[in-house]
């Protein structure tokens, strides 16, 4: 692995942008902890405290009067743990997708800290002992960015960072925008840093945000700006729809990580995404039974989908026109295709949901 350090004036533009999703720390309790995110920790200590408190946040766009209002109370995200060890890296990792281009944006405020004042970004996250990092320091003044390697960090970038103004108790702006090997972390707009990273070409990963040592540190306005992807659940749901042209509906409900329960993955009418699975759906994942339902005009058939080993992994929710003389049987016999064809092209959930 080998990365190669390049100064620049101008942020990366990321072409074919269509999806933004906005972390938005309003929508969990104040006092504790977010839900769908995991906290750990890289390289010695534990895990930091993370939890939602209420701060006076600026607006992020200048106000266009002198009578605006300057400062609004809002919920953000804070880690409070302070142990005060210089390898001590507390990770809180967004669990509800991955990302392959994508421009990542948040204000962090550094509060305290006697060994380290510092804030960052996680991305390309893999699991705990591979994936990058930016860090911005107050007390070096700086802005390095890394990579973990099977555990192991290798030395920041740039080798001979300028000397930035961070000040303690003030709202910053940090990004991240990565386009296939090139990566780049800017600082209020500014002082860019851009990586190439042939290695990680290709590499999918998750979100997130990280501090160093005892630093206290807040975070607001997290918003993820990325190329959608289609994943193997919705390929396959489109292949089918594309040989059997007369079903009405086609589902795949699976559990994604960070999701209580499952939910729908992949689906020919896209508002179904992200829908919670039903009984029927859930008792066909745990189970591996199969499910008959049958309307005036129509019939319903949830049944299986299997990894390698031949435990389910997923529920196939197939909507067809039904017919003079339908059963359950014969519904079955019909679904039966469509399912075979789908299994054949997925061997675990990981595959599926890819």
């Amino acid at each position: 692995m080998r990365l190669m350090f390049v100064l620049m004036t101008v942020a990366l533009t990321l072409q074919g942008r269509g999806a933004e999703r906005v972390l938005s720390f309003a929508e969990f309790p104040v006092d504790a902890a977010p839900t769908g995110f995991h906290s750990l920790v890289a390289g010695r200590g534990k895990p930091g405290d993370w939890k939602i408190i209420l701060d006076e946040v600026p607006p992020a766009l200048a106000p266009l009067t002198s009578r605006a209002v300057s400062v609004t109370e809002q919920a953000v995200l804070a880690q409070q743990a302070r142990e005060a060890v210089g390898a001590h890296f507390p990770l809180l990792v967004f669990d509800g997708d991955t990302y392959g281009d994508f421009s990542f944006k948040t204000r962090f405020k550094l509060v305290g800290g006697a060994l380290e004042q510092s804030a960052g970004l996680v991305f390309r996250f893999q699991n705990q002992s591979n994936f990058f990092l930016v860090l911005a320091s107050g007390l070096s003044g700086n802005l390095l960015c890394t990579k973990v390697v099977n555990g192991v960090m290798m030395p920041p970038l740039p080798l001979n960072p300028p000397k930035l103004d961070l000040a303690k108790g003030v709202w910053h702006e940090l990004s991240v925008q990565c386009e296939g090997t090139r990566i780049t972390c800017t600082l209020d707009g500014n002082e860019a840093i851009k990586l190439v990273d042939n290695a990680s070409s290709g590499i999918i990963g998750k979100l997130g945000f990280c501090t160093r040592a005892d630093a206290v540190s807040y975070f607001a306005d997290a918003k993820v700006t990325f190329t959608p992807r289609e994943i193997m659940a919705q390929k396959i749901v489109r292949d089918a729809l594309t040989e059997y042209s007369k079903l009405l509906a086609l589902k795949i409900f699976s559990a994604r990580p960070g999701d209580p329960q499952p939910v729908v993955v992949a689906s020919k009418f896209e508002k179904e995404l992200g829908q919670p699975a039903g009984a029927a759906e859930q008792d066909v994942i745990r189970t591996g039974h199969s499910y008959y339902g049958k309307g005036r005009e129509t019939v319903t058939v949830v049944l299986p989908l299997r990894d390698h080993n031949g435990d389910p992994m997923a529920a196939v929710s197939l909507e067809m026109k039904s017919f003079p003389g339908q059963t359950e049987d014969n519904a079955l016999v019909r679904a039966q295709p469509i399912i075979r064809q789908m299994q054949a092209q997925v061997q675990s959930k990981e595959d599926l949901l890819n």
